[in-house]
Formats: structure tokens, sequence, C-alpha cells
């Protein structure tokens, strides 16, 4: 079983969730307050040896009800993978332009 903690961070604004499995820290997501009412999405991470087991999904239904409950009346926004699209369209996201990353 896996259980998600909230934590806030000494950085401003910023808050965050884990999820532990037999003490060790098999994921993380985040968000950042920002002004004017905006709250953005910020990265997630789930070990390898766990990815496929819905821990991302768990997560990211954490954070997204805290979100509702919290800041119902603010803007949520988020940068995000081609395979994490499909979940933010489905909570009512619009897709904006595509972003590619270069080095």
């Amino acid at each position: 079983m896996h259980v998600i903690t909230q934590f806030k961070t000494h950085a401003q604004g910023l808050e965050g969730w884990i999820s532990i499995h037999n003490e060790l820290t098999v994921g993380h997501i985040f968000l950042q307050e920002e002004p004017d009412k905006k709250i953005k999405f910020l990265d997630a991470w789930v070990h390898p040896d766990y990815r496929g087991e819905g821990v991302y999904r768990q997560l990211w239904e954490t954070r997204w009800k805290y979100v509702q409950d919290t800041y119902p009346d603010y803007t949520v926004y988020a940068w995000c993978l081609p395979k994490t699209l499909p979940l933010l369209i489905e909570k009512g996201f619009h897709a904006g332009d595509v972003c590619t990353y270069v080095e």
C-alpha cells in the first residue's frame, strides 16, 4: 500500500506530496501558488520500479482534489509531456501550443 503525505517546502508557495511504500519514497508531485490567483502544476516523478502501478495517478488525483478544495477560484496551468496530456484533458484542461525541448 502506498501512503501519500502532503508537505510544504521552504520555497515560497511550493507544496508537494510524496508517495511512500515500505519506507521508500516511490513518487512525488508539486504545485506552486503564483500571483494573480494562479496555480502552476510542477514536476512529478515515480521510481522506475513502481511505474505502471498507478502511483502517478494517485499523486495527481490527491493534488487535484486539494487544489479544487483549497483554490476553487484559481486558474490552474501546467506544462506536460505528450503521455500526460490525456489526463489533463480528462480533467478539463485545454491544450495550448506545443513546446519542444532543445539542447
